[in-house]
């Protein structure tokens, strides 16, 4: 039963890019402002396909220019996110390689990120900041790889620098912090074992991860929206890594355990096995 769920809507996601990535295509090339709403529809169609449902606390900044700055365990985190708003992702150069989401990266218009190459942090910083000066909300998954989806790792604070060097266009600069957190699969809360079915890290197979969250489905995600932090010209960026870090780890162990870390300033990176469920 499961395995036929999954086919049906790998048939179904297959008949929707067919009829969207053209448009997509199209609409990029003449740079029609549908080029945003586009995969903003594939993804709510994605979730409903699957079975992700999506529960939102506090709501994404509406001012512009905005950066988001999220922990990250999944692919499916890019769905999820995609579902929620128009938006596009900061993402490393080897994404854009990649079989089926390398294509799609492409189509949400993501900016890849050679990390390998510190040259050139600064001119992708600036095609960051002109994106989100062009109206683009921007996601930036801050810890630059994914995990098992019970802790938050430590910020990169390279590519904030997006964030100040959007200032010269004029307008003020918001980076919001963002906890993505996933709760319970088929009504049943996910602790630090089977959170593991839905993150995506390491070596693990692509292709047969896909498989297994088509076939199991019935995901529920948890967004926290932390308070937006106005970014000025005179922002320290590794104060304000640290600022985020802080944010999104607190709101990852809230959404974890069901309660505050004892000390908010100081929480631990990792909850503990006992506490890791929803």
């Amino acid at each position: 039963m499961q395995q036929s769920k999954a086919v049906c809507v790998i048939f179904l996601l297959t008949i929707v890019s067919l009829i969207l990535i053209p448009l997509q295509w199209l609409a990029m090339k003449a740079g029609h402002p549908v080029q945003r709403q586009l995969p903003y529809l594939w993804h709510r169609i994605a979730t409903r396909l699957v079975g992700i449902r999506i529960t939102q606390k506090g709501k994404p900044a509406t001012h512009r220019p905005l950066l988001i700055v999220a922990n990250h365990a999944s692919w499916v985190d890019i769905t999820v996110l995609g579902a929620v708003m128009p938006l596009s992702f900061i993402a490393k150069s080897e994404v854009e390689g990649w079989p089926i989401l390398g294509l799609f990266a492409k189509l949400q218009r993501t900016v890849f990120v050679n990390r390998t190459r510190r040259t050139e942090t600064g001119a992708v910083a600036s095609q960051i900041a002109g994106r989100m000066a062009s109206g683009d909300a921007m996601v930036l998954f801050a810890e630059g790889t994914s995990n098992d989806g019970n802790r938050v790792l430590p910020f990169r604070s390279a590519l904030l620098g997006a964030a100040t060097k959007a200032l010269e266009n004029g307008a003020p600069v918001e980076v919001q912090p963002l906890s993505i957190v996933y709760a319970r699969q088929h009504g049943i809360p996910l602790d630090r074992r089977t959170r593991a079915r839905i993150a995506w890290y390491g070596d693990m197979e692509l292709g047969g991860h896909l498989w297994g969250v088509f076939c199991n489905g019935a995901i529920d995600v948890e967004l926290t929206w932390g308070e937006p932090v106005e970014v000025s010209p005179g922002t320290d960026r590794k104060a304000l890594t640290a600022r985020l870090h802080a944010d999104v780890e607190r709101m990852t162990i809230t959404g974890l355990t069901g309660r505050e870390p004892l000390d908010p300033e100081a929480g631990e990176a990792e909850v503990p096995a006992s506490e890791a469920t929803q």
